[in-house]
């Protein structure tokens, strides 16, 4: 389509700042982004959109502008929601390039104009191509006729012969075509949710094709179409929450034409994905007040007041105010500032879905809400689910990450870090800031252990244990050499097996007939080697405060 059309059409709210000359151009696609280098996503023919995120200062415009020429965009699309006018320096940066300037009105959504755009180019390339993409712009629709992604898939295998799958970050299968057969199973949507993931922060240009048992697949990003403030300005702060399509087929021997469909279908699915996050306001609202009453101090009868709001929202039917649990979550990249709240809490909400769940929706009894770059859950539990003390009940934080661990690591792998931290269940209001203060300890603790993700629950902080991965390492290092070395160089020396006999000794919690048993030696030869150990070390194994060093140093090594 011709950028002419597009300012002929009311409803879009465009308004021409600049390039009247230019408007016999043509419109291939449309993308919108807030990032300072949008290149590595633009293939020439563009309409961008953008909310201006980007701009900080006028200095800003020239540099943006020049990148879009150079990728060869059609025209560029400022919205003023966010800072009103667009800035003067954007438009005369435009003018220098020739390249068309728009403004978009503050009550047009770029959802809209996306929609639009890929309905009329699809439409002039090939009408029964132009069919399909209209077929899902109908049926993908607000309302009861509405079918999100699932109907968008089975139009893409009954009119194109294309099996497809629109995959989670984590794996999770959310959407599938009837013509794709029987669900994939976990293990291919985590490894092809991984490897897109690493075909991302590689900065590969998509799709990606990745070979699985003799099958080949492509893998289109699916990003979201919506305007934000805070829009990413770095691709990590998105890379663990969009989500992908996979399609059953070897899409470098595609035409431009089938490759453009493919990216108008991922833009429509992505419309469905923002229409999603936008139902699921209120439940993020909720968790954010009362996160806000609890870190401020307020009386637990005002944070109890707003549980029995929030109740009925996260678990309809409930006759009594259930359970809670707080679970942390924080991505950190190494050396690097970047916002990571939003995808925090969009990557917790993900990983809080049960993994057998396909669907786009996620659980009615999540609420995340993020503040800084933390991401915190708010989990009601039905009373009757924690009413045995001493029961493990609700999300427990040694299985939360089965399904998720091997695609995320793949999304971190070289500077990312995820670490999540699981508080008790709790009955009130009054049990809530420590349930916080909790879930965040044990976040910390699975920030000191290695691995790129990592969790730690309530249970892990009631033990001595927790204190060794805040030692010091040059602290640790000295408090095991002195206590460990002697023996070492004597095992060493004399092949004996000090070491081994002190762990089995402290393992049998210093019972002389147990650990000889178990070492298959006489009581004889045993009370000979910890002596020795004694002798060596300066301690006596028959006091507890040694026996506590000698077990501590041990964990330490």
């Amino acid at each position: 389509m011709r950028l002419r059309a597009l300012l002929d059409t009311d409803a879009l709210g465009l308004k021409l700042l600049g390039g009247e000359e230019e408007l016999d151009r043509t419109v291939r696609g449309v993308m919108t982004t807030d990032l300072r280098d949008p290149s590595r996503y633009l293939s020439g023919g563009e309409l961008v959109l953008t909310g201006l995120a980007w701009r900080h200062d006028a200095e800003d415009s020239e540099p943006f502008v020049r990148i879009l020429v150079q990728q060869g965009v059609t025209a560029l699309a400022a919205g003023e929601a966010e800072l009103g006018d667009v800035p003067d320096d954007l438009v005369t940066a435009c003018a220098r390039h020739r390249l068309p300037l728009f403004a978009v009105h503050e009550s047009v959504a770029f959802a809209t104009i996306t929609e639009h755009v890929v309905r009329q180019v699809s439409g002039e390339r090939a009408g029964d191509l132009a069919a399909v993409v209209d077929r899902h712009r109908r049926m993908m629709t607000s309302g009861p006729a509405g079918g999100g992604p699932d109907v968008v898939l089975d139009l893409l295998g009954s009119d194109l012969d294309l099996r497809a799958w629109v995959l989670a970050p984590t794996g999770r299968l959310i959407a599938g075509s009837k013509a794709a057969g029987p669900a994939l199973p976990a293990e291919t949507c985590a490894r092809l949710a991984a490897e897109h993931l690493t075909a991302t922060r590689t900065g590969r240009r998509a799709p990606h094709r990745v070979l699985l048992g003799g099958t080949t697949y492509s893998l289109f990003p699916i990003r979201s179409t919506g305007r934000s403030p805070q829009a990413a300005r770095d691709a990590r702060e998105t890379l663990l929450s969009d989500w992908l399509l996979a399609v059953e087929a070897d899409a470098g021997d595609w035409a431009e034409e089938r490759l453009d469909l493919l990216h108008g279908v991922t833009q429509l699915i992505a419309v469905e994905r923002d229409r999603r996050d936008a139902a699921r306001t209120v439940r993020r609202r909720l968790a954010q007040e009362v996160l806000e009453l609890v870190q401020t101090g307020a009386a637990p009868a005002e944070i109890a007041a707003r549980l029995r709001v929030a109740a009925p929202v996260l678990l309809p039917g409930l006759g009594a105010a259930p359970h809670w649990q707080v679970i942390v979550a924080r991505v950190d990249w190494d050396g690097d500032e970047i916002e990571s709240g939003p995808v925090a809490q969009a990557l917790l909400e993900e990983i809080l879905v049960d993994p057998l769940a396909a669907g786009p929706e996620h659980s009615d009894r999540i609420a995340v809400a993020h503040t800084d770059d933390e991401a915190i859950a708010l989990v009601p539990l039905p009373a009757v689910t924690a009413e045995h003390d001493g029961s493990e009940t609700g999300v427990l934080a040694d299985v939360l990450l089965e399904s998720v661990r091997d695609p995320l690591t793949a999304g971190l792998d070289g500077d990312g870090h995820l670490t999540l931290g699981v508080s008790a269940a709790v009955h009130s209001a009054e049990g809530l800031r420590g349930a916080l203060e909790e879930a965040r300890h044990a976040r910390r603790v699975a920030a000191a252990r290695p691995g790129r993700v990592c969790a730690a629950g309530h249970q892990e902080l009631a033990s001595h244990v927790l204190l060794l991965p805040f030692v010091p390492d040059d602290v640790r290092r000295a408090f095991t050499a002195r206590l460990l070395d002697p023996l070492r160089d004597y095992d060493r020396r004399h092949r004996a097996e000090l070491i081994p006999t002190l762990e089995a000794f402290l393992d049998c919690d210093g019972s002389w007939t147990r650990c000889a048993g178990r070492l298959h030696l006489h009581v004889n030869t045993l009370r000979y080697r910890v002596g020795r150990i004694e002798q060596l070390t300066g301690r006596d194994l028959s006091r507890l405060e040694d026996k506590l060093d000698f077990f501590l140093a041990l964990r330490m090594s």
